[in-house]
């Protein structure tokens, strides 16, 4: 394979995975990572680089649009986002004491069950006239653009929300994996605000996170110009995409992607825990 058959490829799917990952609020690594490894044979370490390097160009190219369209709440993402690197730091020191195979199978099937519920529910019908004492306290509450009409929105069980945070970057440190996925859980299932805010302001939280990781990586050389490039490129345009793409999309159709992308995710884990416990 060529060089310029090899840059095309990588940056056809890194803009497929820009374009998933600003719709789901997931990064682009979802596609990258296992298209890097089992596509084109990159050895993992590498993989995980330019995973890293995916999801800030994801955060990049959506966090501006959807924080100026009125989405994101960039105050609520701030304070979860102090959960998840305190979970991520605790992560780390625990990665040589706790087995990875067992939590890798637990969490698939977490993920299947929050697919479920993810289908299932019904924003448009729930009705919560108050926020959660401690959301009014911190203003987390805000609104959104529905149907061309800022909508205010109220914040639910924020306690909650922020420990199962600290819990996503627990296991964003011992799996290395992106805690996206956790994120979009937490905001959607327990604080209960409306999926396309949920989705948009993991967006501006996972670039935090990676940009932190990625200092460590570039630091042992796992950053290559030549898979970081046409990565971050196509992620990139796809992000950006996907921003413009979102407004029009019904919550219906944004929450049957995300579905079968926690599947897909709970899939990779499962053959993964059944690898390790070979």
């Amino acid at each position: 394979m060529t060089i310029l058959t090899f840059s095309s490829l990588l940056f056809l799917f890194s803009f497929l995975a820009g374009l998933l990952g600003s719709l789901t609020g997931l990064g682009g690594g979802i596609i990258v990572t296992p298209v890097l490894i089992l596509l084109f044979h990159v050895d993992i370490h590498y993989a995980m680089g330019a995973s890293l390097i995916s999801v800030i160009a994801t955060s990049s190219g959506t966090a501006t649009t959807y924080l100026r369209e009125g989405y994101a709440n960039i105050r609520l993402g701030v304070f979860l986002e102090t959960a998840a690197v305190m979970g991520a730091i605790a992560g780390a020191l625990l990665i040589g004491f706790i087995s990875p195979t067992l939590l890798e199978a637990v969490f698939a099937i977490v993920l299947l069950i929050s697919a479920y519920l993810t289908m299932q529910r019904q924003e448009n019908i729930e009705s919560y006239p108050h926020s959660h004492p401690l959301a009014v306290k911190l203003k987390l509450e805000s609104a959104y653009p529905l149907h061309e009409v800022m909508t205010p929105y109220t914040v639910q069980s924020a306690p909650l929300a922020w420990f199962i945070m600290g819990i996503a970057g627990l296991l964003s440190g011992l799996l290395g994996i992106g805690s996206g996925t956790l994120k979009v859980l937490a905001m959607d299932q327990v604080m209960r605000l409306p999926y396309k805010v949920s989705t948009t302001t993991s967006n501006f939280m996972i670039g935090i996170t990676a940009t932190a990781s990625a200092g460590v990586y570039l630091a042992n050389g796992y950053i290559q110009p030549q898979l970081t490039f046409p990565v971050m490129l196509g992620v990139l345009i796809g992000a950006y995409s996907g921003s413009t793409l979102l407004p029009h999309l019904h919550t219906r159709v944004l929450r049957i992607i995300f579905s079968f992308a926690l599947c897909f995710i709970a899939l990779q884990m499962l053959y993964k825990s059944y690898l390790g416990a070979l």
